[in-house]
């Protein structure tokens, strides 16, 4: 019988293995996107203890690293931009700087503790996801960044350009220091900007991260986020340099055998909504299971993980999370 580290490398070879795994994740601190591990080591501590809590009371098939403490990116540039030429005095924090440092550091301690029972990718927001986070609670937020990309598509281009480079820099150690298998890549499309100018401005700076990413492994996720109902144009993102990927199934409209022929073949990860009115957060145990025999049989059992569009809410029983394994064998 395979491990589960073996188990989960067969499927993202897209080999047939004796049972489908699963993935689920949640967040470890309330507030994430407030949260700041470099002013408070508080929430760099909850951190690793959620994750060893979940690994040790769970024992999932694999982990998604999370970012929690860490969404905060500390670049005032970059964090008041509001016109072309503010993109254009955007710097690179460099590969030294804390945000990075600790970030290495924080995959580190959280690997040690499944001594390589499993595979683990590290979650990183794409630049143009990071501007939207520095201005929690603006709903106009997105709507600013399409506003400055289509005035000026090479300033905002080459800002978004810069930020990559920070988060290739944490892409790069947190793989060869920090001992994660690759990373869990998040982005979505700008509200207000068209495919063609997101397509221009935007996909560099995510190609540049899972490029970065690819050089050392190859098994990076994509995850095209479609939190509290984001729509996205999928096929935008079929041809992305990454190996795995992960939509907002429920969103999108998208099923997890329709996303593999989108995205040629390719593994993915996914088949269930993420919300507290969804079926895995409420539903009875035959209802999940239903709905997990229903997803095996659109999506088949070769290269796929069952898992939810997003992160799951953190009170979620695991008992539900086992109903779902339990199924996939």
């Amino acid at each position: 019988m395979l491990n589960r580290r073996e188990l989960v490398q067969k499927v993202l070879r897209n080999e047939s293995a004796e049972r489908v795994p699963a993935g689920f994740w949640f967040h470890f601190i309330e507030n994430p996107e407030g949260a700041d591990a470099l002013k408070n080591p508080d929430f760099f501590a909850a951190n690793i203890a959620g994750h060893r809590k979940f690994y040790t009371d769970f024992k999932p098939d694999f982990v998604k690293i999370m970012s929690d403490g860490f969404f905060i990116y500390p670049n005032e540039v970059f964090l008041t931009a509001k016109t072309p030429s503010d993109f254009n005095r955007v710097k690179p924090l460099g590969k030294n700087h804390p945000w990075v440092e600790k970030q290495a550091e924080l995959v580190s301690k959280v690997t040690s503790i499944f001594k390589g029972e499993v595979m683990s990718f590290y979650n990183l927001f794409a630049p143009a996801t990071l501007f939207k986070i520095l201005h929690p609670g603006d709903p106009a937020t997105a709507r600013v960044l399409a506003g400055l990309i289509n005035e000026d598509k090479r300033a905002a281009r080459n800002a978004l350009n810069v930020v990559a480079e920070d988060i290739a820099q944490v892409a790069r150690r947190v793989i060869s220091e920090g001992g994660a298998d690759g990373i869990y890549y998040s982005t979505q499309d700008a509200a207000g900007l068209n495919g063609a100018a997101r397509d221009e401005a935007v996909r560099p700076s995510d190609e540049a991260v899972l490029k970065a990413a690819g050089e050392l492994s190859k098994f990076n996720i994509l995850h095209i986020c479609g939190y509290e109902g984001h729509r996205n144009e999928l096929a935008r993102y079929a041809d992305y340099p990454a190996q795995i990927f992960n939509w907002a199934a429920a969103v999108e409209g998208v099923t997890p055998g329709e996303g593999k022929k989108l995205f040629g073949g390719k593994p993915v990860i996914g088949g269930f909504g993420n919300t507290k009115n969804d079926v895995l957060y409420k539903g009875s145990r035959e209802e999940v299971e239903a709905e997990t025999a229903k997803i095996l049989a659109e999506a088949g059992r070769t290269g796929l993980i069952l898992g939810a569009d997003c992160t799951v809410p953190s009170d979620i029983n695991y008992e539900r999370l086992e109903w779902v394994r339990s199924a996939g064998f």
